[in-house]
């Protein structure tokens, strides 16, 4: 039911991941191929912190899985939203040994959004039922959010996007 949530909301709202950021659990790049990211959009990366993080990097490292290259940007607190600002591709791996090889890594197509495609009500697929990740775009002054200082307000965003969203299923 959640799933047809994620497939309505758009523009600079909230997208839905339905699986963690893990080795092998999901083929992401198909998975990424499936979807249509628009500028404004946000993507949540879930997983356990003492394991995993995500490193974006530059296409090279990235078909490489080169890890130890300076990234442009990295995310490590298991719960890290990553805001796309332009059209282009984002390319974003785990920079844990072996787990970039291993299918841990995802190029993301964002494409500019026509006037008329606002709010979809086309369904989105879903990858596995676990997970669910309603994403509060984070502050706009930096690459990387610090969760640690926004997690008051964080958390009131999401009762108050979580409480939207409720309503909104009841309704449907």
């Amino acid at each position: 039911m959640l799933s047809v949530i994620f497939a309505l909301f758009h523009v600079s709202v909230s997208l839905f991941i339905e699986s963690k950021w893990s080795v092998g659990d999901v083929d992401y790049n198909e998975w990424a191929s499936l979807q249509s990211f628009h500028p404004g959009d946000t993507l949540v990366f879930e997983y356990h912190a003492h394991s995993h993080n995500v490193m974006q990097v530059n296409p090279s490292d990235f078909k490489s899985c080169n890890s130890t290259a300076p990234p442009l940007a990295v995310y490590t607190f298991g719960n890290d939203a990553v805001t796309f600002k332009m059209a282009g591709n984002y390319y974003f791996i785990c920079g844990a040994p072996g787990h970039c090889e291993a299918g841990q890594k995802v190029e993301i197509k964002v494409v500019h959004s026509s006037p008329s495609s606002s709010i979809s009500g086309a369904s989105r697929p879903a990858l596995s039922p676990s997970a669910l990740s309603p994403v509060v775009p984070p502050p706009t002054s930096s690459a990387v959010v610090n969760y640690a200082a926004s997690r008051p307000l964080l958390f009131g965003l999401l009762g108050i996007a979580s409480s939207i969203v409720l309503l909104f299923v009841f309704k449907l």
